[in-house]
This record gives structure tokens, sequence and C-alpha cells, in this order.
């Protein structure tokens, strides 16, 4: 088991829970943060932090964000680890809320 972000950091990239992360194991992309699978030691520290409840226990995924574990899982692999919280993207309010974000996810650095 691990814990997956997911849809809802698209174009927000909040960064509270990178803080509390006591192994490491979120990585930045241009647009979106994600989890390292093999880091992850499923504390759960990190998803009462997300202000946009992106952060989900894979056991508990919705089904239609379950192709995000695999998308933290790849894209972990290519992006550079982020240990400390940033600002998040400009426009993050504007998107918090927003469904679908899924076609607005920047995957190349």
């Amino acid at each position: 088991m691990t814990f997956v972000v997911t849809e809802q950091c698209i174009k927000c990239k909040f960064t509270d829970c990178v803080d509390v992360c006591p192994v490491d194991c979120f990585h930045e992309g241009p647009n979106f943060v994600v989890i390292n699978p093999d880091g992850c030691i499923d504390c759960a520290l990190c998803i009462p932090e997300c202000p946009v409840d992106a952060i989900y226990d894979e056991n508990d995924l919705p089904s239609e964000f379950q192709e995000y574990i695999q998308i933290n899982a790849d894209l972990s692999q290519d992006w550079p680890e982020i240990t400390s919280t940033k600002d998040p993207l400009e426009e993050a309010h504007d998107w918090a809320d927003k469904p679908d974000k899924r076609k607005d996810l920047i995957f190349t650095l």
C-alpha cells in the first residue's frame, strides 16, 4: 500500500504535504507533484496537509483516479525530489475546485 496524489493537484501544486513527509518521497513536475511508492512508508501525515484533498490511501482511491497509481510510480522516477514547501502555482486557487484536469497534466520537465 502507498499514498497517491490525484487530479486535484494538477495546476495547483500546493506543497504543504512535502514538509511533513519523513522520508522525502515527493517529486515535483511542472504543474503536479507525485509520491514515489517505493519510498512511501504509509505514515499518512501528508493527507491532512493537502488543502485540495488530492492525496488518497491507495486502498481508498476512487475508481476514477485509479490511473494515478501508475502515474505517480512512473513520474516519480523521472521528476526531481522535492523536500520543502514552495509557493503554489500562480493560479492555484482558481484551479483548486475544477474537475477533469487530467488533460492539463504536463508530463515532461
